[in-house]
């Protein structure tokens, strides 16, 4: 019971401050999932599934009216079952997802919910109420806050024992199988990832990296320091052209 509240409260504060914020990321796979462990008892475990986590999820970012599976219920309740089954990260990573869809349905529904608020705050907009208004949006906040407390300690006080069941039954075999797929996932985030922003200019610098990683042997982070310094070169480095403006003057020069 105790862990439940935590785990659903700790999911309500970081949405909460997600939006009171201005959008801050804490709802990412790597903050939540360190926090989950955190309060879970095992720091370690939870910045290692965050880090895998978001891996997978990179991609998955709300734009316009698209609504993605949700980051923050995935990581977070992947992460607690993980931890609570003592099964690591691949029982994170067989879980998130299928969580994350079924949170999505479950946000769709609280829009619905929020939409109604639509009228109310036209006439206090139309009354220039500028605290009902401050008030409806904070009520509206709320009401999605306690969607993700009641989800994450439903989740876990009534899911926890069930879930370890079957984690703890799942034969050898197909754990060895969500190991391989823990290894791909990654992959599939970076190419969700890179599907809408390759093209024909960039390209390039992809083969790039795949040559200075494969044939150099340069680690990770000397490839992103040397992605820094070509991105700083490509933007900051960029002589301006040169504009002549000509006013039917010899020297092509502004008069005085």
């Amino acid at each position: 019971m105790e862990t439940a509240f935590l785990v659903g409260l700790i999911l309500a504060l970081l949405w909460f401050f997600e939006k009171l914020l201005g959008t801050p990321m804490v709802i990412r796979p790597i903050v939540v999932s360190p926090i989950i462990g955190l309060a879970l008892g095992d720091l370690q475990a939870g910045v290692l599934i965050g880090a895998t986590l978001e891996l997978v999820f990179m991609g998955a970012i709300q734009i316009g009216a698209a609504v993605p599976p949700d980051v923050l219920v995935g990581a977070g309740l992947g992460t607690a079952f993980a931890i609570i089954s003592g099964k690591g990260t691949e029982v994170a990573l067989a879980l998130a997802l299928p969580i994350a869809v079924l949170a999505q349905s479950l946000k769709v529904v609280v829009f619905i919910v929020r939409s109604w608020f639509m009228d109310f705050a036209m006439k206090l907009a139309k009354d220039a109420n500028i605290k009902g208004l401050i008030a409806l949006n904070f009520g509206g906040l709320i009401l999605q806050c306690l969607m993700y407390f009641v989800v994450g300690f439903a989740a876990i006080n009534f899911g926890s024992a069930a879930v370890e069941s079957f984690v703890n039954n799942i034969p050898e075999v197909i754990m060895n199988g969500l190991t391989v797929a823990g290894g791909l996932l990654p992959a599939v985030g970076f190419a969700l990832l890179l599907q809408p922003m390759m093209n024909g200019k960039n390209i390039l610098y992809f083969i790039l990296g795949f040559l200075v990683f494969a044939y150099l042997k340069l680690p990770v982070m000397g490839i992103t320091v040397l992605g820094a310094v070509i991105a700083f070169l490509v933007v900051f480095e960029k002589k301006p052209e040169t504009v002549v403006v000509s006013n039917n003057n010899e020297e092509g020069l502004f008069d005085d």
